[in-house]
């Protein structure tokens, strides 16, 4: 007995009300097109992407936007490294790019030859070494002690306490070591209240690089442990638990757990702050800058200030930052591979 289409295997037709809504799925299915791309690869179009993500993409506009207008576009302002600007040679300052002479690598030969550019660089690398030696580890130090703390209420104080000083402006830091290791501080009126000669920390040239590494670690040292302690608290509890059971005691758990997880962050941090090894701080140092002189305060970013905004050689301090940025690329990109030869991500990955 042969079977026709749409009959069951009696010979007989199924009733209609079963066979239309069969036949109206069927052509549903074959109307929906599987766009080519997406069949061969499994990857959703880029149209279909757009249309599920578009509030996300609606909320970080806003900040696309800013970060091109503040970020991206002053970067067309570096062409006057290659002239001799002069703003007022047109009606505005936009205008005057297209009317200042071109004088190509002039400004970078001068900087070459001029040695108050190599002392705020010596400067500037030798308060990059100094806070990378004594201020780096301190976050890590302090995150570890915080960590250890059992009760959360005495955590929460200890670390609201120490990341406070970072929402203080560098004018109140500076006078607030003013007040305590100035020659009319605390301590220098109690050493001579007591028949001791006193002392004045703040116009101490010598020790001024020390200085502003203790003023850096003071404001901002409690901030960065924040990103420590977020690392911290992903490391599984059970990690303690079996190396406590292995016989390791807090510091082998310290060395061989807690360690191990901080590294990925710890390498991430280092790259970054290799990359801003030229900026080591501008209004902290143009502050204290008449109290111990520029011999010992100047640093590049003071220095571009001093040349560009002071003196008006716009096109010098353009050349000047144009280095120091070129350099910090090439340093956070040598720290990064650096970081990929001990096998961590770092910045980005391979």
């Amino acid at each position: 007995m042969s079977l026709t289409a749409g009959s069951r295997p009696d010979g007989t037709r199924p009733p209609a009300a079963v066979e239309e809504p069969a036949a109206a799925v069927g052509a549903a299915v074959a109307k929906v097109r599987v766009p080519r791309k997406a069949s061969k690869a499994g990857k959703v179009p880029f149209r279909v992407r757009l249309r599920r993500d578009r509030a996300l993409i609606l909320m970080t506009l806003p900040v696309i936007l800013l970060l091109l207008l503040f970020n991206y576009v002053p970067l067309l302002g570096n062409v006057v490294a290659f002239q001799e600007y002069d703003p007022y040679v047109s009606s505005n300052g936009i205008t005057a790019i297209f009317h200042s002479p071109w004088v190509g690598v002039e400004q970078f030969s001068r900087m070459v030859d001029d040695p108050l550019f190599w002392d705020a660089t010596q400067n500037t690398l030798v308060l990059f070494a100094l806070q990378l030696v004594l201020f780096f580890p301190i976050p890590i130090a302090l995150a570890l002690l915080i960590n250890s703390v059992i009760r959360p209420r005495v955590r929460a104080v200890a670390q609201a306490i120490m990341y406070l000083p970072h929402f203080f402006s560098w004018v109140l830091v500076v006078t607030v070591f003013q007040q305590i290791f100035g020659g009319a501080g605390i301590i220098a009126q109690t050493l001579e209240d007591h028949g001791w000669s006193g002392f004045d920390l703040m116009t101490n040239a010598d020790l001024f690089k020390y200085l502003v590494t203790a003023q850096a670690v003071w404001k901002d040292a409690g901030w960065g442990i924040i990103v420590f302690l977020a690392a911290l608290a992903a490391v599984s509890t059970d990690l303690y638990e079996a190396a406590a059971m292995d016989g390791a005691g807090r510091w082998r758990r310290m060395w061989h757990v807690t360690l191990p997880a901080l590294r990925p962050v710890i390498a991430l941090l280092l790259v970054l702050r290799v990359g801003d090894a030229l900026s080591v701080g501008f209004e902290q140092f143009l502050l204290q800058r008449d109290a111990v002189g520029a011999g010992a305060s100047e640093v590049l970013d003071t220095y571009v200030w001093n040349m560009g905004i002071q003196n008006g050689d716009f096109s010098y301090a353009a050349a000047v930052g144009l280095v120091k940025g070129v350099i910090g690329i090439c340093l956070v990109l040598g720290a990064n591979k650096f970081a990929h030869l001990l096998g961590e991500q770092g910045v980005y990955q391979k």
